[in-house]
Formats: C-alpha cells, sequence, structure tokens
C-alpha cells in the first residue's frame, strides 16, 4: 500500500512537543528548559498557526507545564510517559495512506544504547492514540531525527547514523533503502557522511541538513574561527551539490550561517545548530545561542521561507539536554 510523508511545510492539524518534567535529569537547568520550552509553544500557539499538544512526563512536569501555560490560547496539555522530551525520536512519523493517515513506529534503543529510559519505547504507541491514528509498527531502530523527508519519496540521511552497528547490526546502504520503501515510500535515500561533533544521537541529519522546499536542501556554513564542524559542513554541501531527489530534480543547496563555537560539558563544542530549526503553518522557529550568527540565521531562512514569519528563541537550556527545537517536536500533518 502506498505511503507518503508530508514534508514539514504541508500544513498540520497539530503539533506536539516534549515539556521538560524529570528534575533528575535535568537538575539545575530544570527551570530555564521549561521556559525556552515555554516560549517555544507560545510561539507556535501565537504567530506560528499551531494547535500545540504539549506532552507532559510525569506528575511534576504537568503541573509546572500548568502553572506556567495552562489557559494559554491554542496549547492543550497532555500527560504522559517519557523518560525524556525528545520526540521526534521516540514519537511515530506520522505518514498517509489510501485508506487514511497512520503512525509509524519503529524500535527505539535509546540512541544506541547510550540513554535507555523508562517509557521512551512507548511514547509513539501514546501520541498515535492521543492522535486517533491507527499505530503501524516496523521492527527496526530508527529515530525520527535521523530522515528528512520532501514529501515525494525523497529521504536525506546520514550514514554514520543510520549504518551504525548500534542501531542495526548487519544494515548496508541497500538494506536501509530496503527498509525505508517498504515503510515510508521511499523513492530515492541520499546519503551524508558525518554529523556534528560530540552528537550523542551519531549524527542525526536534522543537525546537518533540511529539506525547505521540493528539490532545495539547506545545510551550514561554518562560522567564525574554530568552528568545530567546517568539514562535516563543506563534506555535506559538496555530496548535496553533487545529488538528484527522487523526481530527478538536481538539488539547490542553500548554506546558512552555523552557531560557530557553543561551549558544551567538559571543554567541548555543544552540538549546537541552526537546522533544528522547526517548520510551522504559519512561522519558522530557530534556536538561537549566540547572537550574531543566529541573526544572520535568520535573515537567511527568512529568504527561504518568504511566506512564513521567521522567529528567533533561546535554546542554550534545551541544548544542554543534547538538542534543540526540532528534536522535542512532532508534527501531525492536516
Amino acid at each position: 500500500m502506498t505511503v507518503t510523508v508530508p514534508p514539514e511545510w504541508a500544513p498540520h492539524r497539530a503539533m506536539w512537543l516534549g515539556f521538560p518534567s524529570h528534575a533528575e535529569l535535568w537538575e539545575d537547568d530544570l527551570p530555564a528548559a521549561q521556559a525556552e520550552v515555554g516560549a517555544l509553544a507560545r510561539a507556535l500557539a501565537g504567530p506560528g498557526g499551531e494547535r500545540v499538544r504539549l506532552m507532559t512526563g510525569s506528575a511534576e512536569g504537568e503541573a509546572d507545564a500548568r502553572a506556567q501555560l495552562g489557559g494559554v490560547e491554542g496549547i492543550e496539555i497532555v500527560p504522559g510517559a517519557f523518560g525524556d522530551i525528545w520526540l521526534r525520536d521516540t514519537g511515530p512519523i506520522f505518514a498517509k495512506r489510501p485508506d487514511g493517515d497512520v503512525a509509524l513506529a519503529f524500535r527505539f534503543n535509546g540512541w544506541g544504547g547510550k540513554y535507555q529510559l523508562a517509557h521512551d519505547d512507548t511514547v509513539a504507541a501514546q501520541i498515535a492514540e492521543a492522535s486517533g491514528v491507527p499505530l503501524v509498527a516496523h521492527d527496526f531502530i530508527l529515530e525520527g531525527g535521523a530522515v528528512d523527508h520532501d514529501g515525494e519519496g525523497t529521504v536525506l540521511t546520514t550514514g554514520q547514523c543510520v549504518l551504525n552497528a548500534n542501531r542495526n547490526p548487519g544494515w548496508t546502504d541497500a538494506k536501509a533503502q530496503a527498509a525505508f520503501a517498504q515503510a515510508f515510500g521511499a523513492r530515492k535515500v541520499l546519503w551524508l557522511g558525518e554529523g556534528l561533533a560530540n552528537d550523542h544521537t551519531d549524527g542525526h541529519v536534522d543537525n546537518l541538513a533540511r529539506f525547505v522546499a521540493p528539490g532545495v536542501v539547506a545545510c551550514p556554513v561554518a562560522f567564525g574561527r574554530g568552528d568545530p564542524n567546517a568539514a562535516a559542513y563543506d563534506d555535506a554541501a559538496r555530496r548535496l551539490q553533487g545529488m538528484t531527489d527522487a523526481s530527478g530534480r538536481k538539488l539547490e543547496v542553500m548554506r546558512i550561517p552555523s552557531p560557530g563555537w557553543i561551549d558544551g560539558d567538559e571543554g567541548k563544542a555543544a552540538p549546537a545548530s541552526h537546522m533544528n530549526f522547526l517548520i510551522a503553518n504559519k512561522a519558522v522557529i530557530v534556536p538561537i545561542y549566540a547572537e550574531a550568527p543566529g541573526r544572520f540565521a535568520v535573515e537567511a531562512l527568512e529568504h527561504l521561507f518568504p511566506g512564513r514569519e521567521v522567529i528567533g528563541l533561546p535554546s542554550h537550556a534545551i541544548l544542554t539536554g543534547g538538542g534543540s527545537f526540532h528534536c522535542i517536536s512532532q508534527q501531525e500533518p492536516a
């Protein structure tokens, strides 16, 4: 049966967000992370034109969410159970079939066994049930942030993640392409190499390159001296410039300024990326980590999304958990 994953810029019925709910994970960063997610939820429900479904993972998290956002028009608080807020990876990928919408679920092993938390492997089923959409489970390991879709059967991914032995041992690109074709109708898979340094996801593509329109892909260009990902960005751009999509179009590659070096743990660079933007019905929300590169990224994205307001919001505290706006969200297509 034909399966299609709509592109993120297609209309949404709702936008799911994870709300930081566990003090033992976030420690001193919890209040700031909750405030940043709250600002994102307000932006999505306001200029973003979204029905926000804010999923909480504990009774304490629900109470905090209601205290901050209860009664805000367009935001619905949905009590649930999760290990942490990364719904892009633990939640379902919504798709369309001739017989109706479905929620595609995949096995989840904590990003290659790094962070295996209670309830994360049940999030896809919880969201599918709350959405009233049938769950279709597939027997291979995949996180939603590892794949990006153009809505026409082209899938963008990285070999570093998808072919990593800590996910599906023995997978080759041919085996992955066959699995993707069966699961979500992929007609062509475009392979990039390495993702961001110090990214515990093993190089998720939603930190490296994103479809922004049919035949158009955005990827970063290094900003400032000492950008730890300059080589990875240039490698991705070179590969993309030689590719065509499933419809035979030569890809147009748009370079977006990276955040540059952003301090992380133990003196290492954090996996900060403007590519982790979120495409809403009426806006694009971009995570900002430093003023100058953030301003340049917003201006660049305004050219790529002329019909949407581009909004930059801080994501410092969320980044301490390892991701940003795209990582904590999942769109439910209309």
